[in-house]
């Protein structure tokens, strides 16, 4: 008979072993994930935050020709450091939370078998690690929006890089409404976000373990990839209004020229501008990078975690 007590102590004594093994995985991922994805991500923010191109082919093509092949790659540097903790954190919550809710079903039932997590359970540890994951996310995706969107001609830069982009945020609204501006909607988003994300790939990896009769671990690298990709898809489509009112927000002026007042008025002046059409656009190209984007992200974090367990 199973000691629920070992099972417990066992459990916990591998935990903080694991979670470091989680965070390395993650950032490894979030690189990925920045390198595959910030060409669609330029597209996106500038079709969500102006109305200058009718579409994204439109978008890429114009930013091609008037700002060349680096320019899909503006504001890089932020990202590719500050994702890659992002998604660092994103596994690492994640996996903590999933961890402290198995210790909890195997304190109330005694037996390791019932432990096991439904789906409603994956969402909430899911929303948990978006909204861990806020404290540096929203920052940084704010800097690499304000970077993407600036003037491109010579003189016409308002930010010399990151780090000064960051500087006059702060100067000009203090680090509430500043830096960290859009913050709030920036935790629906996440929550939203990384619940369905998470919980999309855990159903489809449960689900193909189980219909053919093998762990986890032996699910090829493929399915992996194609797992996360389609998770990568269930992300955007449940969260992608909150992503498009937090672009507005983040590229909004600051002062006299501030349109939004705060996420309820920029919410409502969306829909009185713009309808329910206005809260979508850019989703073809979100669409289109979330694929290949979030199955590098899982394949690589499943990879490398394969590789050091």
């Amino acid at each position: 008979m199973a000691d629920p007590a070992a099972d417990l102590e066992a459990h916990g004594s591998s935990s903080a072993a694991q979670t470091v093994k989680d965070l390395f995985s993650g950032a490894a991922g979030g690189v990925a994930q920045v390198l595959i994805g910030q060409p669609f991500d330029i597209v996106k923010v500038r079709l969500q935050t102006s109305q200058t191109y009718p579409s994204a082919l439109a978008a890429a093509t114009s930013i091609y020709k008037h700002e060349g092949a680096l320019a899909f790659y503006k504001g890089t540097l932020t990202p590719l450091l500050g994702i890659g903790a992002c998604v660092s954190i994103q596994f690492g919550a994640f996996h903590a939370a999933r961890r402290w809710l198995e210790e909890r079903k195997l304190k109330r039932s005694g037996t390791s078998s019932a432990a096991t997590l439904g789906y409603g359970e994956y969402y909430c540890a899911g929303a948990f690690a978006g909204l861990a994951n806020t404290a540096l996310s929203s920052p940084i995706e704010h800097v690499r929006i304000r970077l993407q969107t600036q003037p491109h001609g010579l003189g016409e830069r308002l930010y010399s890089g990151p780090w000064d982009c960051v500087r006059k945020l702060s100067q000009s609204g203090g680090l509430g409404k500043g830096l960290y501006r859009g913050t709030s909607v920036t935790l629906l988003r996440e929550a939203q976000a990384y619940g369905v994300w998470f919980l999309t790939f855990e159903w489809l990896m449960n689900a193909d373990a189980a219909r053919n009769g093998v762990e986890r671990k032996q699910i090829a690298s493929w399915k992996v990839a194609l797992y996360g990709g389609l998770a990568g898809e269930a992300l955007w489509l449940a969260s992608y209004p909150f992503d498009v009112v937090k672009s507005k927000m983040q590229t909004d002026g600051f002062g006299s020229a501030q349109r939004y007042k705060s996420m309820r008025d920029c919410f409502a002046q969306t829909w009185r501008a713009e309808g329910a059409r206005g809260f979508w656009k850019g989703i073809g190209p979100t669409l289109l990078r979330a694929m290949p984007v979030s199955a590098g992200t899982f394949a690589v974090v499943e990879m490398t975690m394969r590789a050091i367990n």
